[in-house]
C-alpha cells in the first residue's frame, strides 16, 4: 500500500517546485538568444554598431503626441551612449498644468544637426512628468498646535477639501536608459518584450534596428514627489542617463508592466512605490539572493503558523504557559496591524498583519479558558476554572511580570513623552499608536523572559510548541544575516539579536531541562509515536 504523505511534506514540495520553476522563468527573462551567423538573413543588426552621429532631444507637451505644442527643455549635441550623465534642467509649468492638470515629456534620439520631427530614423518615448496622488497631511506638534510654515502654505492654498481628492504632483526624476551593446537578435527568436520596443528598417539585404530607448519609471519614488499648486510657475528636474544591459531592460520591462498592472487593479501610487523600492533600491544579484532567502522565509512562516495553530488547537491546560505572554503578544500584535493601518500601509502587508492578529485573539481565549454563550442576540462571557498546577504557574508569571514592570514601565512613559514633546504627529491617534508600536519594536522581546523564569521554577520545557519555536528561530537567523549584510543602523542590528539570545536562553534550559521521549503526554502522544486518542490516566 501506498505510505500516507504527510500535509507538511506536501507544501514542501510544491514550495521545491515553485523555486525551481521561478528560476526557469527568470532564466528565460534575462537570456536572450543571439543570432548563430551573422551573414544570415534572419540576423537583425544594431544601428550603434556604424557609430552614428547621435543627439538627445526632450521636450514637454500637454498631450501624449507628437502633434504641436512641444517646448524644447534639454538638448544634449554630440550625444554618447556609453557615457553616463546627469542634468539638472527648471521647466516651466504651462497654466493646464497648475490647475491640477498633466504634462508629458517626450524624449527623442536622432541624428546630430537633423530636426527629430524631420529624422526618418529617430526613436522615441514619451512619459508622464505628473501623477495624481492624495496631498500629505500636515503634521503638528501636539504641545505648541499646528507648524507654522506648513500653516501659512495651507491657508494659501484655496479650496477646504483638498485633502480629502487628488492633486497633481511633479516627478521631479527622469531616467533614461540605452542598450549601448552591440547585440545581434535573431529574427526568429524575437522576444516579445523587446520587440516592442524595437524600431527596424531594411538596410540593403540586411535588417538594422535602431537604438532600444527606454525611460525607467521604476525610478520614479514618491519621495521624490512635489505637490504642484497654482502658484508654482516652475520646477525642477533630473535628467539621469546611464546604459543597461539587455538582460536588465528585459527584466526591467517586466517588473515596470507588473506595477503598472498593480495600479490597474486599484493599487495606489504608495503601494506601488513599496514595489519598486524592492527592485530599484537592491542589487539584481542581491535581489535574486533575497528572493531565494524569502521564499525559505514564507516556508518557515507557514511551518511556523501550522505547528502553533495545532500546538494551541490541542492544548487543554495552561500548566507552565506564560498567559501573561500570550497577551502581551496579542496586544503587540493589533497594536501593529492598527499603526500599519493608519500609515495607509499596502494590503499585501495588512491584510496578513490582520489574520495574525485575529489568531492571536483566539489564543488569548484558549489562554484564559474564555466561552461565549449566546442568550439570543447578546452574548454572555464565561471563564473557566484552574486548576492547583495552573494556579501555581500563574504565580510564577504574575511575580515575573512584577519584576519585569520595575523596568518596563519607566522606558515606555519615557518614550511616550519625548514623542510627545520633540515629535510632530498628524493626530492624537497617531501620537498614541506610533508611541505604543515603538514600544512594541523596542521592549516587545522583554515579554518573552516571563516564560523563562516560569521554565526556571518548574523545572521543565515540555509544555512548550518547540517545531513553531525552531521554524521561528530559523527565520530569525535568515533576518540576522540580512541585518549584517544590508547597511542598517547600529540600534537595529542590536534589536534583530536580542532575540536570538533569549532564544539561546531557551536552548539552554531545553538542555538542562530533557524530556523523556518514552513517557506518553496528557494528549497520549510520545515523541516516537503518533495520537492515540484520549490521554492515558495513571
Amino acid at each position: 500500500m501506498f505510505q500516507k504523505t504527510s500535509f507538511t511534506t506536501l507544501i514542501v514540495g510544491v514550495f521545491i517546485v515553485y523555486v525551481l520553476h521561478t528560476c526557469w522563468v527568470m532564466y528565460g527573462i534575462v537570456y536572450t538568444k543571439p543570432c548563430d551567423n551573422p551573414k544570415s538573413d534572419k540576423c537583425i543588426s544594431p544601428y550603434l554598431a556604424g557609430n552614428p552621429r547621435l543627439q538627445l532631444s526632450i521636450y514637454t507637451a500637454l498631450r501624449p503626441n507628437t502633434e504641436g505644442g512641444h517646448s524644447l527643455i534639454h538638448r544634449e549635441e554630440d550625444f554618447d551612449v556609453n557615457t553616463r550623465f546627469e542634468r539638472l534642467v527648471n521647466v516651466s509649468l504651462p497654466k493646464k498644468t497648475r490647475k491640477n492638470g498633466t504634462l508629458y515629456a517626450m524624449v527623442f534620439l536622432h541624428q546630430a544637426g537633423m530636426s527629430p520631427w524631420q529624422d526618418p530614423r529617430q526613436v522615441h518615448m514619451v512619459t508622464q512628468l505628473t501623477t495624481y496622488m492624495l496631498p500629505k497631511p500636515p503634521e503638528v506638534s501636539l504641545i505648541t498646535g499646528e507648524d507654522e510654515s506648513q500653516q501659512q502654505e495651507q491657508q494659501s492654498m484655496p479650496g477646504d477639501d483638498k485633502l480629502d481628492r487628488p492633486v497633481s504632483h511633479w516627478r521631479s526624476r527622469l531616467t533614461l536608459n540605452i542598450v549601448a551593446e552591440n547585440f545581434l537578435f535573431d529574427r526568429e527568436a524575437l522576444p516579445s518584450d523587446v520587440h516592442r520596443y524595437m524600431k527596424v528598417y531594411q538596410s540593403g539585404r540586411k535588417m538594422v534596428y535602431l537604438p532600444l530607448l527606454f525611460i525607467d519609471q521604476l525610478s520614479n519614488r514618491v519621495k521624490d514627489l512635489m505637490e504642484i499648486n497654482s502658484s508654482t510657475t516652475e520646477l525642477p528636474l533630473t535628467i539621469s542617463y546611464d546604459t543597461i544591459a539587455l538582460g536588465k531592460l528585459r527584466f526591467w520591462i517586466h517588473m515596470q508592466d507588473a506595477v503598472y498592472s498593480l495600479q490597474q487593479f486599484g493599487f495606489t501610487e504608495k503601494d506601488a512605490d513599496e514595489i519598486k523600492g524592492i527592485f530599484v533600491d537592491t542589487n539584481l544579484y542581491f535581489l535574486a539572493l533575497t528572493f531565494f532567502v524569502a521564499a525559505f522565509h514564507l516556508l518557515f512562516d507557514f511551518l511556523a503558523f501550522k505547528n502553533d495553530i495545532s500546538f494551541w488547537k490541542q492544548k487543554k491546560s495552561m500548566v507552565g504557559m506564560s498567559s501573561k505572554a500570550v497577551l502581551w503578544r496579542c496586544f503587540s500584535t493589533i497594536v501593529i496591524f492598527l499603526y500599519l493601518l493608519d500609515e495607509q500601509t499596502s494590503m499585501l502587508v495588512l491584510f496578513p498583519a490582520g489574520i495574525g492578529s485575529l489568531i492571536e485573539v483566539w489564543k488569548v481565549k484558549k489562554a484564559f479558558k474564555i466561552y461565549i454563550i449566546w442568550k439570543g442576540i447578546k452574548p454572555a462571557f464565561m471563564f473557566g476554572k484552574s486548576d492547583e498546577s495552573e494556579r501555581r504557574t500563574e504565580e510564577y508569571d504574575s511575580l515575573a511580570m512584577k519584576y519585569l514592570s520595575y523596568l518596563l514601565y519607566p522606558l515606555c512613559v519615557g518614550g511616550a513623552i519625548y514623542a510627545l514633546v520633540f515629535v510632530k504627529y498628524k493626530s492624537w491617534y497617531s501620537w498614541l499608536i506610533n508611541s505604543l508600536v515603538n514600544g512594541v519594536y523596542a521592549f516587545g522581546f522583554l515579554f518573552m523572559l516571563p516564560q523563562l523564569f516560569v521554565n526556571y521554577k518548574l523545572k521543565s520545557v515540555a509544555h512548550l510548541p518547540w517545531k513553531a519555536f525552531m521554524y521561528k528561530a530559523f527565520n530569525t537567523f535568515i533576518d540576522d544575516v540580512f541585518a549584517f549584510i544590508i547597511t542598517m543602523p547600529t540600534s537595529h542590528r542590536l534589536a534583530c539579536f536580542r532575540d536570538d539570545a533569549v532564544f539561546l536562553i531557551y536552548l539552554y534550559q531545553r538542555w538542562l531541562y530533557p524530556v523523556d521521549k518514552t513517557r506518553v503526554n496528557e494528549y497520549g502522544v510520545s515523541y516516537d509515536e503518533e495520537p492515540k486518542g484520549k490521554a492515558h490516566k495513571d
